[in-house]
């Protein structure tokens, strides 16, 4: 088996060649675990050799720090950083760009020094690599439009790995009036996925669901699962989700290989 457990992977006295960092999302979200499975079975078809924490894992702490619990923070950060250490890992991979974040800016500091890749980023690697191969048929059709999450774009300067995946879809990629450096969050940065949002005009993820609604796509592209459940909540707001799709980058390369 490519992938399992890094206790099982352990006790065979073998190591994976990356650890995926499943996050708290994709290990509680019906709708994040379906991007999971479909990442996971990208690396199986590029032969790559994967594991899991499992319960192991815990939080990267990431939305305690935005809220402002700093020693929450550090305490979750110095036990991951003791378990990953245990198990002598090299290479991570995180679906979720606010795990990216933590676990590539902020865990060095507290000792924490691993590689560390966004799922855009690793995949396109593989591609790159010739690891993982794409058929010359299976284009995927229609109009695509991309949200940018603010932890890969603004957050970390990477904007052009997904877009390098979305052409390999086949669809016809546009660009909302505010991308890239200009994104517009879908309203949860901050830990504001956890709460209520304050009183406003119009809530930000309505704003911001309108703006890639108008460019008239038939599927919307995320590669964060706040992304995912903002921009989903928005499209449902508009009456649109029968016709609209929103997934994940690693749905959108998983259903041109077939694997979906």
């Amino acid at each position: 088996m490519p992938g399992r457990l890094l206790s099982a992977w352990a006790a065979a006295g073998e190591k994976p060649e990356v650890l995926y960092w499943v996050g708290c999302a994709a290990s509680f979200d019906d709708r994040a675990q379906r991007v999971a499975r479909a990442f996971v079975r990208l690396l199986e078809a590029a032969g790559i050799r994967w594991g899991i924490l499992g319960t192991e894992e815990s939080c990267t702490g990431d939305p305690a720090k935005r809220a402002g619990n700093d020693f929450l923070f550090q305490t979750l950060a110095l036990q991951n950083i003791q378990l990953l250490k245990s198990y002598e890992i090299k290479t991570i991979v995180a679906t979720c760009p606010h795990c990216f974040n933590t676990l590539k800016n902020e865990y060095p500091a507290l000792g924490g020094d691993f590689e560390v890749w966004h799922h855009t980023q690793y995949l396109y690697k593989l591609i790159a690599e010739g690891r993982l191969r794409l058929p010359a048929d299976g284009h995927l059709k229609g109009r695509l439009v991309y949200h940018d999450p603010c932890y890969l774009g603004r957050g970390n300067g990477e904007y052009e790995a997904p877009r390098r995946l979305l052409r390999y879809t086949g669809m016809e990629l546009q660009e909302p009036p505010r991308h890239r450096d200009f994104a517009l969050c879908c309203g949860a940065g901050g830990a504001q996925m956890f709460k209520e949002p304050e009183p406003g005009r119009k809530d930000i993820n309505i704003e911001r669901t309108e703006e890639l609604l108008a460019l008239q796509p038939q599927r919307i592209a995320v590669g964060c699962p706040f992304c995912m459940t903002m921009i989903t909540d928005g499209v449902k707001h508009a009456g649109k989700y029968d016709s609209v799709r929103v997934q994940d980058i690693a749905e959108l390369l998983a259903e041109r290989l077939g694997l979906l």
